[in-house]
């Protein structure tokens, strides 16, 4: 079995508190859930993914980390007014981007996205990570694009956002292929065409642990990933793509 990168999960640990977030407080999923939840899927790096209802807190992740180890990085929601030196510890634990969370709120807002996201990149090489129903980027479609790196959560959400996520992945940005019970795509056939436009772009997640989609992660959404991508491509998108993009500390074992 190859190495895998997990590109998006979350920990949901009671000793640190989260916010109901549209009326939704997210289940417990500790590092110990996850770990038992992808037991034998190949899993050896992967990355941590702030939640709305975690905000802007940090605790949780410094925590996270220190527990997953080195080839696991996280993606933090921070405010726009987060001083250089926190971003750089968070930094020295591992966390790789800020998110933007458009879709279900969280984080810092969509006026603060090109400041903020050039800021994280100067600051400690960060990117951004945009949870957003595609379609709606018309307006700020060039700003996305001209950001320094980008990626988008879940395939852009939605079929009619998805001609906007495969011009993105033509002019460079990562693309989850995360969230197969979440997203209204085609997945297969949005799978195909970012890999044919961009190989470099798709980025495996296994969104555990799912919550508010209306099915949770299967084993077998590796598999649909495999078996309409091929070998090559494959590999491309559960881990090689995702490694080179989120420079963990230290490379999982092939």
């Amino acid at each position: 079995m190859q190495s895998v990168f997990d590109t998006h999960f979350h920990i949901i640990d009671p000793r640190f508190p989260v916010m109901p977030n549209q009326g939704f407080l997210p289940p417990t999923f500790t590092v110990d859930d996850y770990r038992s939840r992808t037991a034998g899927l190949g899993i050896k790096g992967g990355t941590v993914i702030a939640g709305s209802f975690q905000g802007t807190q940090t605790g949780y992740m410094y925590d996270a980390l220190a527990k997953l180890g080195p080839t696991f990085v996280g993606v933090i929601q921070v405010p726009a007014t987060v001083t250089d030196e926190e971003i750089l510890r968070l930094n020295a634990a591992g966390v790789r981007a800020v998110r933007f969370n458009l879709y279900r709120g969280g984080s810092a807002g969509i006026e603060d996205l090109d400041r903020l996201a050039r800021r994280v990149h100067d600051v400690a090489g960060w990117h951004a990570e945009l949870y957003v129903d595609a379609s709606t980027l018309e307006p700020i479609f060039e700003t996305v694009a001209n950001l320094p790196k980008i990626s988008i959560d879940h395939l852009g959400m939605t079929q009619a956002g998805l001609p906007n996520v495969i011009a993105l992945a033509g002019r460079g940005a990562k693309i989850k292929a995360t969230g197969f019970g979440r997203t209204e795509v085609d997945v297969p056939a949005a799978l195909l065409t970012i890999a044919r436009e961009n190989p470099s772009s798709l980025m495996f997640g296994s969104d555990l642990p799912s919550q508010r989609a209306r099915r949770p992660f299967e084993p077998a959404d590796m598999e649909l990933i495999h078996d309409t991508l091929g070998d090559a491509l494959a590999r491309k998108a559960l881990r090689d793509n995702a490694v080179e993009f989120y420079r963990p500390r230290e490379i999982p074992n092939l």
